[in-house]
């Protein structure tokens, strides 16, 4: 570990960007200790993330482990006049896209072969399962989750990763728009729609 190292470990906290710039050129320079100390501190923020829009352990770890060995991989290409917390993300995000884009093929496909009975409807089935013996409030409290988890849901992947970057991980709209690649402006307009969808879910809850 070099003396620069040293002098930072204990006391870094995301953002803080100018020790955080040390910590990038040393681990440029080959300080493993550096570069394990930049995954410490987002390792957590990236594992919530994969985690909030895959809503999969196993992906998610796969989704972390993948993120930081193309950190790793693509170090010497990240400009330290950007945002190194935006890049992390952008890499982070692009796979857990790139997961849901399969997940959504693998659907497609096993829907044109299905031939047979129809899926049950898990809504129906909670509702079923809640009828007995609950009281008035419980079953309304379910009745809510399962609302809030099926607007989720319905969201596109892009309308979930900017409602997970914007309201888990408290990131900026020009933040968000950095991170896939697109405008504040389309960032804020796609938080606008998402809050629509959810309002308009749970309108009879309000």
């Amino acid at each position: 570990m070099t003396v620069t190292t040293q002098a930072l470990v204990g006391r870094l906290r995301p953002g803080d960007e100018v020790n955080e710039t040390a910590l990038i050129r040393a681990a440029k320079n080959g300080d493993q200790e550096a570069f394990g100390q930049l995954v410490r501190l987002y390792d957590q923020g990236v594992l919530r993330l994969a985690l909030n829009l895959l809503k999969n352990p196993e992906d998610a770890r796969d989704v972390y482990q993948e993120t930081f060995l193309r950190v790793y991989r693509n170090l010497d290409s990240f400009r330290l006049d950007s945002s190194f917390q935006t890049w992390l993300y952008r890499i982070a995000t692009n796979l857990c896209l790139d997961v849901l884009r399969r997940r959504r093929v693998r659907r497609e496909q096993a829907a044109a072969a299905a031939t047979t009975a129809e899926r049950p409807d898990p809504v129906e089935n909670l509702a079923d399962d809640g009828a007995y013996g609950d009281p008035e409030r419980r079953l309304l409290s379910k009745e809510l989750d399962s609302r809030i988890r099926e607007a989720l849901d319905e969201l596109t992947p892009r309308e979930r990763t900017v409602f997970q970057l914007r309201h888990y991980h408290g990131m900026r709209l020009k933040e968000i728009g950095q991170v896939l690649g697109t405008s504040e402006e389309a960032a804020k307009n796609c938080l606008f729609r998402v809050t629509q969808k959810m309002r308009a879910r749970l309108e009879d809850f309000v």
